[in-house]
């Protein structure tokens, strides 16, 4: 099984990276599914999605629990029956988990061109012009998606915006980390964010700051 890297965050914290390269079979083996795993893994009609669902739960498995340890809130946050946190990502052939005492959030994406499409939908993409060429404008756009996207997943909260209310410090690539800003309802909340980058894709987690 292909666990790529395991990231040892701080003594409460870790983060789980899988490079998916086996076949359906192989990554069902050794899983046992509760019944609406199994509903919602059959009505995926994705190879690509069934195949980081359950390479997801293969990362469970690595990290101590089973799918029954798993369960979701209305507002669609998982959540551990031991209470610890959990957030979790799929992107083509990676899938990730990070798992904390307290609340986290994790995104991977795959660095691409497209991103330039969006990117005023979280951003001004008219600041990212003196970075000069177009794949270094795309590393970074995709580092701020990453970095607002596990924000998102860790407030999880309806009616939450990218472009309004997250804001991400601007930082220099290279050091592969910076802070973001929850601006919401009157009330700041600052996190931590990393960034890992892998063969063309990048993930980006984040930590509330004490």
């Amino acid at each position: 099984m292909a666990l790529y890297k395991t990231i040892t965050v701080n003594p409460n914290t870790k983060v789980l990276i899988w490079k998916i390269e086996e076949s359906y079979e192989e990554l069902e083996k050794g899983l046992t599914l509760t019944p609406k795993c199994l509903k919602r893994l059959e009505s995926m009609k994705s190879d690509i999605h069934q195949k980081g669902f359950l390479s997801i739960r293969q990362l469970l498995k690595l990290a101590g629990y089973t799918p029954y340890d798993l369960y979701y809130d209305e507002n669609g946050k998982p959540h551990l029956i031991d209470g610890k946190e959990i957030s979790i990502t799929h992107s083509f052939q990676f899938s990730s988990i990070i798992i904390g005492q307290e609340n986290v959030g994790i995104d991977i994406e795959m660095m691409r061109p497209k991103i330039l499409r969006i990117a005023n939908k979280f951003t001004i993409l008219e600041a990212y012009q003196t970075l000069g060429h177009e794949e270094a404008i795309v590393r970074k756009l995709t580092m701020v998606w990453c970095a607002k996207e596990a924000l998102y997943k860790m407030y999880a909260t309806p009616g939450l915006s990218f472009l309004q209310h997250i804001d991400i410090h601007d930082f220099f690539v290279e050091t592969y980390r910076t802070l973001g800003n929850i601006i919401y309802q009157g009330k700041v909340t600052t996190y931590e964010i990393y960034f890992e980058e892998m063969e063309g894709f990048m993930c980006g987690y984040a930590l509330k700051i004490d």
